[in-house]
């Protein structure tokens, strides 16, 4: 009789063929989808299901207006955007060089700060209507007529300067390129400075411009301080208005799914744009064309033709912030501003190393489990980042809340004390929801840097005995530390900016810089806010130093 022997060693998930690193990477794909899928399910299994009354009154308005904006903002800033970077890359003219990068700069200042400085800037009591009152001799408003400064137009002036670069960017690296051999081509044929713009370059950056445009349109939607300000209803303030004042959470969330069907149909045109427009080069000989020099009065148009949007878009906001900066200098030391400085370090510090952290682990995980299932995570979980903030606001904190008064009720019988609320009652939701927002940033940047890395180099480790931890420290680490810092410093700069989401899920008595700014904005007290919009915009001029810096 045969003897059958069984084996003694202990039941281990890696004799199926599961590794924990492919586990981890969905278990972060399901901490990134969570408050979307969240969204979902509540719009679709409402409290008080008031659908109905939305689509009679408030969503029409809501919807068209939201649309408006984003129409009129990416038109804008393509069409600024593409054409200051193909005046950057066909021409030389005075000024050129450091023109380049002061149009990146429009970056670094939240457009809520860019609404709070335009308004102060134009108002009645500002110093153009000032000037204008003593040059003519007017006397009251009635002498005389002035746009509306707190309009849908303005909203669109200040998004579009705002937002701007992000067409500016991809539109440039598309021109330069572009081999110098068609426009050569076209210039032969009899084509002018313009038609070669139209008929050779535009269709050929088609694909990056509307990339940027897709960001751009995704931003204005995610927009809350500017549209506030600027008392226009979209549908992030009606978020706001539908959760907030009536106290409809429901409510909310079915004004949310409006934003992500929106958001999502944003995402697959561009896609699908980029799909269809694709073109290629049939020569291995890439020359890239030669900038042409201007002179006179053509090197002045070009010069200020890239000049505008920097100063609509970074000069005026800053020097008016920073005006009232100086002006009040006491505020530099307000212990309320200190707190809301040390807030934001804490919560986007946090947020920016967890967020790195996850995105290298899940990128790693992934890679290792070499299987098309975990492959198709990383695109999903990128739906994080176009998401408003206001909508994942909504889809973290109603569960966690359902959530974190279970476990309140649960400490407190067991140990017969009331915890209090443990993570609505603190930072951990707002921490969390810019982990959802940005974790796009992080993932991208490490799966870019991880793609670069020989196989080899990991394979031979391997073979020698390293773990697949140890693989990771030992080899993947050192390669893309620079990547992953510079994912590190970009996540933490969206953190500190990031306004709707911070407002909707702040604990109480609970401030950051950019909700002290806006509620100080909000009372019109831009003397108290500028010391924080200066922070903020210090912040982001690092980030936008470091972009300077990879795109030479």
């Amino acid at each position: 009789m045969k003897e059958t022997h069984t084996s003694s060693r202990p039941f281990s998930p890696m004799r199926l063929g599961v590794s924990p690193w492919s586990v981890g990477a969905f278990v972060i794909a399901a901490i990134v989808l969570s408050p979307i899928l969240a969204v979902i399910w509540m719009a679709f299994h409402p409290v008080e299901n008031i659908w109905p009354h939305l689509m009679s009154t408030t969503l029409p308005r809501y919807v068209r207006t939201t649309l408006i904006l984003m129409v009129s903002v990416g038109f804008f800033a393509a069409s600024i955007g593409a054409t200051t970077a193909w005046l950057i890359t066909r021409y030389d003219f005075a000024g050129r060089r450091w023109i380049e990068w002061a149009l990146l700069l429009p970056l670094a200042i939240p457009a809520y700060v860019g609404a709070y400085a335009l308004v102060d800037f134009l108002e009645y009591a500002g110093p153009v209507q000032t000037a204008l009152r003593d040059i003519f001799g007017w006397q009251t408003s009635r002498d005389y007529w002035f746009p509306e400064i707190r309009s849908l137009g303005a909203a669109i002036i200040v998004l579009s300067a705002a937002l701007f670069p992000y067409v500016y960017i991809l539109a440039r690296a598309a021109f330069r390129e572009q081999s110098g051999a068609g426009e050569e081509v076209a210039q032969s044929l009899g084509a002018g400075a313009f038609a070669r713009f139209w008929r050779v370059g535009l269709p050929l950056a088609r694909p990056a411009i509307a990339a940027g445009t897709a960001i751009v349109m995704m931003e204005t939607v995610n927009d809350f301080g500017t549209v506030d300000y600027f008392a226009v209803q979209t549908l992030t303030t009606g978020i706001f208005s539908v959760w907030l004042e009536s106290n409809n959470a429901g409510g909310a969330a079915q004004i949310a799914t409006v934003v992500l069907g929106l958001v999502i149909f944003l995402v697959t045109m561009e896609k699908v744009s980029r799909r269809k427009f694709q073109f290629f080069s049939l020569t291995t000989r890439h020359r890239p064309p030669e900038r042409k020099r201007l002179a006179g009065f053509a090197s002045g148009m070009a010069l200020v033709a890239c000049f505008l949007p920097f100063a609509i878009g970074f000069l005026l906001p800053f020097s008016v912030i920073l005006k009232h900066a100086l002006a009040n200098a006491d505020r530099w030391t307000d212990p309320d501003l200190l707190r809301a400085l040390g807030n934001t370090l804490r919560v986007g510090g946090i947020a920016s190393v967890l967020t790195v952290l996850a995105g290298v682990f899940m990128v790693y995980g992934v890679r290792l489990s070499g299987k098309a299932l975990p492959r198709l995570l990383l695109p999903v979980t990128t739906i994080g980042y176009a998401a408003p903030g206001a909508v994942l606001g909504v889809g973290i904190l109603i569960p966690l809340a359902t959530v974190d008064h279970g476990l309140a009720d649960l400490v407190e019988r067991i140990t017969g004390r009331p915890s209090g609320l443990l993570l609505t009652g603190s930072a951990f939701a707002i921490v969390l929801a810019y982990c959802v927002r940005f974790f796009a940033i992080a993932q991208g940047a490490a799966d870019g840097a991880m793609g670069r890395v020989p196989p080899s180099l990991a394979m031979a480790a391997r073979s020698l005995g390293r773990t697949k931890g140890q693989v990771l420290r030992e080899v993947y680490a050192p390669l893309i530390r620079g990547t992953v810092g510079s994912a590190l410093l970009l996540v933490f700069v969206d953190c500190v900016k990031e306004l709707p989401a911070t407002m909707l899920l702040r604990p109480f008595n609970f401030d950051t810089l950019a909700t002290q700014v806006h509620d100080q904005a909000s009372l019109e007290n831009l003397g108290d806010a500028s010391p924080g919009a200066i922070l903020i915009v210090l912040v982001g001029l690092v980030a936008v130093a470091l972009l300077a810096r990879a795109n030479r």
